[in-house]
């Protein structure tokens, strides 16, 4: 195979971005999005890398469905996508999954995303189980008794429009008791969508005291708060919610400062009809993928919250180092998974362009600037930007 010459001037190279939290919904909900679909949104984006949580149907919770997403992903040709295997059977809460067997198939991590592992003691053996396999778990935190069928944060916007809120304390005490199990585990625990700014605090204790634990938190999470919510409210419904502009500090603060590891961008693809439902009866969740980078970039960099340097970090090196990947960065002999931006293109958000079989968003019409160009994966160029 020759050589092929790229020329990126007036562009900047990095390595592909690895996101750890994305919803590709095959098997059981191909109208949604499937791993092919999901796989190319995510090279748009300058993703190279993805993993895939087990919320599917069924959920992925045994080794064959582990093979089954590599090999679906393998025949995409697109991003990488790395199986996440549920904690337990169906995420129904009741009993372990087949960890061992889904890790020895290729699982590089653990997670019931959607639902928070209401029994500690089932936690805990997860976790001993993890650790001895030395793999995460990547935990949603959500202690569903406290949640009430609440559809966005529990406050000022939930009082106006006279719907059920989802408090900050559903998240951050079933954060507490994790943290109390992966310091006596010992295990690498992984925090989900982080949204609140005592989660933050807690986090950042737990990091003092030396637990091993790491932490994502949405473009959406950094970006918007209650205050934005707007119609149609469903394109604003994602769990856990929007909160607070306090909340929102608190995680742009954490992720300065390294409390907050990395960025993930929880691309939960539905379709047009399910979020027509309104806020009180459409699903929760918003697609991601091929806006994160300039989302982040227009948001953050430029009003100069985080550097280039950090934002690129929490996309790149520091979700590899969550999985246990030998990417994430570029250097000679590594493999070439590579994406090339071009920092001055400025274009709107318009989802009908986009690849994902999902179009829901409630950044429809933002003017962002940074948008990746091309996505090279394994030394192939699998996505480019055409000249206009």
């Amino acid at each position: 195979m020759e050589d092929q010459i790229v020329y990126a001037s007036g562009k900047i190279v990095v390595p592909g971005f690895i996101d750890v939290h994305v919803h590709l919904r095959e098997p059981g909900y191909e109208e949604k999005e499937t791993i092919k679909t999901g796989a190319k949104a995510a090279v748009k984006g300058g993703f190279t890398t993805i993993a895939s949580m087990p919320n599917t149907k069924p959920v992925i919770d045994q080794a064959e469905l582990i093979t089954y997403v590599l090999t679906k992903s393998e025949q995409a040709g697109f991003a990488k996508v790395l199986p996440i295997g549920a904690i337990t059977k169906k995420q129904e809460g009741q009993e372990l999954a087949d960890l061992f067997g889904m890790k020895e198939k290729g699982a590089v991590g653990f997670s019931d995303d959607g639902r928070g592992v209401k029994s500690s003691g089932l936690m805990k053996q997860a976790m001993e189980i993890a650790k001895t396999l030395g793999v995460p778990i990547l935990a949603h935190c959500e202690d569903i008794d406290l949640t009430n069928g609440g559809v966005i944060h529990d406050g000022r916007k939930a009082n106006e429009l006279g719907v059920p809120g989802i408090p900050a304390e559903a998240e951050y005490i079933q954060l507490a008791r994790d943290l109390i199990l992966a310091e006596i585990t010992g295990v690498h625990y992984h925090v989900c969508h982080v949204s609140s700014k005592r989660s933050v605090e807690l986090i950042r204790e737990a990091k003092a005291r030396g637990v091993n634990v790491t932490v994502e938190v949405t473009p959406h999470h950094l970006v918007l708060t209650e205050d934005d919510l707007k119609e149609p409210y469903s394109q604003f419904k994602m769990n856990p919610p929007l909160r607070t502009e306090e909340d929102r500090q608190a995680l742009i603060k954490g992720l300065k400062d390294g409390t907050i590891d990395m960025i993930a961008t929880d691309h939960a693809p539905h379709t047009e009809q399910e979020k027509g439902k309104g806020l009180l009866e459409a699903p929760f969740g918003i697609v991601g993928l091929e806006i994160a980078f300039p989302l982040l970039f227009t948001n953050l960099v430029k009003h100069h919250l985080i550097s280039l340097e950090q934002l690129i970090d929490s996309l790149t090196i520091k979700p590899a180092s969550l999985l246990g990947l030998t990417l994430g960065k570029i250097e000679k002999g590594s493999i070439a998974d590579i994406t090339v931006i071009d920092l001055e293109k400025i274009q709107s958000v318009d989802p009908t362009q986009f690849v994902s079989k999902g179009k829901n968003t409630p950044f429809f019409g933002w003017k962002l600037q940074g948008w990746p160009v091309m996505t090279i994966v394994n030394g192939k160029i699998v996505w480019e930007e055409k000249e206009e």
